[in-house]
Formats: C-alpha cells, sequence, structure tokens
C-alpha cells in the first residue's frame, strides 16, 4: 500500500514542502531514496526502535520510503515521525484518510517520546501558504508556529499520541496564540537603561545620534571606561520593532535553533556580542550544512564586537560586504544560501597594547608607534563604513559617586522615534532605505547638500584636523541625522560642528 506524508525542508530562512511517499509490501527491507542525508538515513533505528514500543514491528515488510523533491537535500532527525506515521499508515496499522490534511515533523527517541526540532516558524508559514489544514509537532515547538494564523497547530509528546489522533481515539491539544497580543506585551521590554549609566552625556549623545541614524559606531576608550556598558543599552533607545520585522528576526532564531521553549516571537531587537576568537563561519554562517551566523542573528539589531583589534583580520574583512548590502550569500558547491544581515555595528577597543594612551591619570607605556600600529590592525575600507568614532574617557570619583539617575532609554528613544519618522517620509519612496546610513551617493548628493558657510567649515576642518577624505561623506550624513533629530530641514554649521567631533580616528594625530 502506498501512503504520502508532508514534512518541510529548510533552505536558508524558507521551507519547502516534501512529500514523503511510503510503500509497504510483503518482504524483509528498507530503502530510504530522495536525497537524505546520514541523520535521516539514521532515523530507520529510531522509527523501529519507537514502533516497537508501541507494538508494531516495521522490519517485517518490504518498505520503500521517497522524499520529493529528489533534488532537494533533506536534512536532520526531524523527519523520524512523518516517515513513522508514512510506515504505520502503509501497513494498515493506523487510518490514513487525514494525512494529507497535515504537515508532521519531529524528532523520535527509542521510546517514542518526541523531541524539539529548529526552523518551526519558517515550516508553519510555508504550510499555511500551501493550505494545509494544520502541523503537527512536538510539544517544546508548539508555542513557536501558534503565532501563524489561519493554521491549526497541534502538540505531542509521544508517537502513540499521534496515532490516536489520526485513529480518532485521542483530541491533540491545540495550541492558539494571539500573535498581536503578545507582541505588544513583550515590545520594549529591555533588560538595560541609560538611566543607569552615570556621566557620559557626551557619549550617550553621540549614540541618540547612531540610533536615530543607523550609523555604526566605534568606541575607543581605557579598560573601565563603561564602553560595553554603553553598547548594551544602544537596543533599548532604538525604535521599537514592527511585527513584520519581528516575524523576520524570530525566523532567523528558529532557524538558528536558537529560540527558547518559553519564546515564540522576539519582540525587541537583537544584541549579539561574539567572543574576538570566533571564526569566520561563526560570524557570517555557513558550514557543511548552511546555518546562519551572528552577523544573521542580529539582524535588525546590534551586532557589538569588543575587542575589536583582537579579531582575526580576516574574520573582520567579511563584514564589508554585509554592511553594504545588508545580506550575506553563502555558497556551497551543492546549494545557495541567503540570509539577511541588516544590523549596526558597535565596536569598542582599548586605544593601545596597554589600554592607557587616553587615561587622564594613568600613564601608558606602549613603545613610540605601538598606539597607531595597534589601530592599523583595522583595515581602512573597515573603518570607512563606521560613520562616529567616540574616545570614551574614564568617569572621575565624583561623578562615580553621584547618584542621580540619568535620562531614561524611554525618553531617548522618543527622540530617535521622531527623526526615523522623518528620515522614513523622505525616504518612503527609494525601496530598502530606511535611515540617513543607508543612503547611496544620488540621495546623498540631494538631502545632504550643504550651503557655502558650511563648505567653508568642512574645508577647514579638513585642512586644520587632518580628516581622511572618506570622512567627507560620513559627516554629512551624521549632520543630517543631527538635523533631524532638532526637526530641521537644512544641515546648518552647529549640526556639521558637532558631526565633524565624532571622527575622532581620521585625524592625522591621533595616536602619534
Amino acid at each position: 500500500m502506498l501512503v504520502k506524508t508532508y514534512g518541510s525542508a529548510i533552505t536558508g530562512v524558507n521551507a519547502s514542502t516534501v512529500t514523503i511517499e511510503v510503500s509497504v509490501e510483503k518482504g524483509a527491507s528498507f530503502n530510504l531514496v530522495g536525497l537524505p542525508d546520514n541523520a535521516v538515513k539514521e532515523s530507520a533505528s529510531r522509527v523501529d526502535s519507537a514502533l516497537r514500543q508501541c507494538g508494531f514491528n516495521m522490519f517485517g515488510n518490504r518498505v520503500v520510503i521517497n522524499m520529493a523533491p529528489a533534488d532537494l537535500k533533506k536534512e536532520g532527525a526531524s523527519y523520524d515521525l512523518p516517515i513513522a506515521i508514512g510506515i504505520l499508515a502503509a501497513s494498515g496499522n493506523m487510518n490514513g484518510i487525514n494525512l494529507d490534511k497535515y504537515v508532521i515533523m519531529g524528532e523520535l527517541s527509542l521510546d517514542g517520546s518526541l523531541r524539539p526540532i529548529h526552523g518551526v516558524l519558517p515550516i508553519a508559514i510555508e504550510a499555511r501558504r500551501k493550505h494545509f489544514k494544520g502541523i503537527i509537532l512536538p510539544l517544546e515547538n508548539t508555542r513557536e508556529a501558534a503565532i501563524v494564523n489561519n493554521l491549526e497547530v497541534y502538540g505531542a509528546g509521544h508517537i502513540s499520541q499521534v496515532i490516536g489522533f489520526f485513529n480518532g481515539d485521542t483530541n491533540l491539544p491545540q495550541v492558539q496564540f494571539d500573535t498581536r497580543e503578545e507582541f505588544a506585551k513583550s515590545l520594549n521590554s529591555y533588560e538595560y537603561d541609560f538611566a543607569d549609566v552615570k556621566g557620559q552625556e557626551e557619549v550617550k549623545r553621540a549614540l541618540e545620534i547612531a540610533a536615530a541614524g543607523g550609523h555604526n559606531v566605534i568606541m575607543i576608550g581605557a579598560p573601565g571606561s563603561g564602553k560595553t556598558m554603553l553598547a548594551k543599552r544602544l537596543p533599548s533607545i532604538l525604535p521599537p520593532l514592527s511585527l513584520e520585522e519581528s516575524l523576520e528576526t524570530t525566523q532567523i532564531h528558529s532557524v538558528a535553533g536558537k529560540m527558547k521553549k518559553e519564546d515564540a516571537l522576539i519582540a525587541v531587537r537583537p544584541f549579539r556580542a561574539p567572543h574576538h576568537t570566533i571564526s569566520d563561519v561563526g560570524l557570517c554562517g555557513g558550514s557543511s550544512k548552511p546555518m546562519p551566523g551572528e552577523i544573521s542573528l542580529a539582524h535588525n539589531g546590534v551586532l557589538f564586537l569588543d575587542e575589536f583589534p583582537e579579531f582575526r583580520r580576516a574574520t573582520l574583512e567579511i563584514l564589508r560586504q554585509p554592511m553594504e548590502e545588508r545580506k550575506v550569500t553563502i555558497s556551497r558547491a551543492a546549494m545557495t544560501v541567503e540570509y539577511p544581515a541588516s544590523f549596526q555595528l558597535v565596536a569598542a577597543m582599548n586605544p593601545c597594547p596597554c589600554g592607557y594612551y587616553t587615561h587622564p591619570t594613568i600613564e601608558c607605556t606602549c613603545s613610540p608607534g605601538a598606539v597607531s600600529k595597534y589601530l592599523h590592525k583595522i583595515s581602512g575600507p573597515l573603518m570607512d563604513r563606521i560613520d562616529i568614532h567616540l574616545v570614551v574617557l574614564p568617569l572621575s570619583p565624583t561623578e562615580l559617586a553621584n547618584k542621580k539617575p540619568g535620562e531614561s532609554s524611554a525618553t531617548i528613544r522618543e527622540r530617535v522615534v521622531k527623526a526615523r519618522e522623518i528620515q522614513a517620509e523622505r525616504y518612503k519612496d527609494y525601496a530598502g532605505i530606511h535611515c540617513n546610513a543607508q543612503i547611496n551617493t544620488k540621495l546623498f548628493n540631494k538631502y545632504c547638500s550643504v550651503d557655502s558657510q558650511c563648505q567653508q567649515l568642512m574645508a577647514k576642518a579638513m585642512e586644520k584636523l587632518g580628516l581622511s577624505a572618506r570622512a567627507y561623506d560620513r559627516i554629512l550624513k551624521v549632520a543630517r541625522t543631527i538635523a533631524d533629530l532638532e526637526g530641521a530641514e537644512n544641515i546648518t554649521v552647529t549640526h556639521l560642528s558637532e558631526a565633524i567631533n565624532y571622527r575622532s580616528l581620521d585625524r592625522d594625530n591621533w595616536g602619534r
């Protein structure tokens, strides 16, 4: 007898429906075809043990399983459950009438219990797109799948429950989830707040500008000056995620297996802080089975790279293309996948090997030229993509003793949101451009033009401060954002003067 069950295969952050055709006849063999990987091939042992626990013997027959389409690679143990259900239905041990209405996915333990799987959200989205009535999953995955509306989501803890569901003997619990209500409930629930930060008003102002314009930032300062503390609070002043952004972000984390059991939807912007020993694959994604890397996990959020010069130079160079294109393409012999990677980079570093070049009271012990050499561990093209350079100085004892709370993240976020609304209106006719940091040359010439007085100021700054040519565009983009924060239509000398101060590392005398 021939029976069909339905599962899904993940490619990138999207899913494709897989038809699992099972034929059971007289004989004693087991054949699995359709480009399965080793984990799928090993399902025979797991399925056999699980079915024996339920009183069935799989290997008393000739079993042939085809996973279509045959040119799509099938990976992982999540096909155990649809294969087992197909074998039971094809051998007449289970009612298979309604199998074509459901996508079934789950990994089997030897005792028949179900283990959670990865990539449930894109699987559920694909099931709804293909007009399936529902989806049957391990219990731990049901909340994540339930955020997809117009799709019945059922959870099971053991294969016997799934068998009983199709036989009409058992009612599986249907999980329902109010996506908008849960999203609104979790929105803006940040762990860190700028109210906790003492002093550092100039740095906080610069981070507000960075949030308002989507600008990348590098902070340079002595150990203990608060660089990491400040970076962790940047997501709390970014505009709240939209529901569309939330679903897109959740999809990436679902595929990567980063979703917690209690989480159904990521409602706050991600903050990823990989260690400087991270590999190229860990940062950009890939491996033999392509998975999202840290830059994709930071999509719609912040990628924080502490100890910036300590990262391998080749690893950092990987960032250059994703920072421009806001996506990363992983090419392998068998497939090419594309992951979103629209992140805001925040880097932090010591000013020199000993760490105290900029410290107001501790003397730097580095040899002549060591400061410049340390900074030049970061390539010019990568530094070119960072708009704002900040020198972070340690707080004085008086500032540390001050118990007065600073301005809250909520207050700062209100100003940032207003500036982003101005930019959204300005760039509404340009696809893929949402903030000042993303504008191309054509839009730069249109919206970052300045009068003769500003041009004179820029010329003096380039000459006296020794600013590099690459600083020119960056300064004007940041000045455009400062103007937006004030609600000004045009860039003025005041806006430009403040923006010039945020290019410390471009000055010829830095590190000498």
